[in-house]
Parts: C-alpha cells; sequence; structure tokens
C-alpha cells in the first residue's frame, strides 16, 4: 500500500492528501476568528480503504491544535464521527473544556 502524505492547502481552504503524485482527497473547511468549521471531506471510492481519510482527519485537527488560537466545529458527518472514535481531539470541538494537560 502507498504511503499517504497530507499537506495543507491554506489558498484552497482545505487540507489535502496524496498518493503516489495523485490527489487522494480533501477536507474542507471555513475559517473565522473563533473557528475551523470542517464542512465537507472526499474520498474518491479507489482511494478508499487507504487511510485517506484519517490522514486528513488527523492532520487538519493536529494543525488545529498547533496553532492553538481556533477550536473546532465538525459539520461534516466524517470529521464529526473521526472526533467521535479520537476522544483525545474532543477537546479541540467548540463548547469543549481545553484540555490542560499535554503530552
Amino acid at each position: 500500500m502507498a504511503q499517504v502524505e497530507t499537506q495543507h492547502n491554506a489558498a484552497e481552504h482545505r487540507f489535502e492528501a496524496w498518493i503516489d503524485g495523485e490527489l487522494a482527497g480533501f477536507a474542507e473547511y471555513q475559517l473565522t476568528d473563533q473557528l475551523y468549521v470542517f464542512t465537507h471531506t472526499e474520498v474518491p471510492a479507489r482511494f478508499e480503504g487507504h487511510g485517506v481519510g484519517s490522514a486528513l482527519a488527523r492532520t487538519g485537527l493536529d494543525t488545529v491544535r498547533t496553532e492553538g488560537t481556533r477550536r473546532v466545529l465538525a459539520i461534516c458527518p466524517f470529521i464529526k464521527g473521526w472526533i467521535d472514535r479520537h476522544p483525545d481531539y474532543r477537546d479541540l470541538l467548540y463548547g469543549a473544556p481545553r484540555s490542560t494537560a499535554r503530552d
């Protein structure tokens, strides 16, 4: 299985996943002063099952955490479900208390 590479394409307001130089998916967001609003994630059928969606979610949410100034509003069902399955990211959600403990 080829490795999924991710990047933040800030100009297009999305996180992108690439496999062997081909766009394998993206997670779109809108930006406000306080939020990253994740609106849509798309992975073509031929790339499903390769960890593309998870790579996109992790990269996007890690970016939010690293920046440290905004919270997440997950309108996109995929991103919302991914956060539900990865509770260590729930503190990023809008309205959730921020975690004070870090590894």
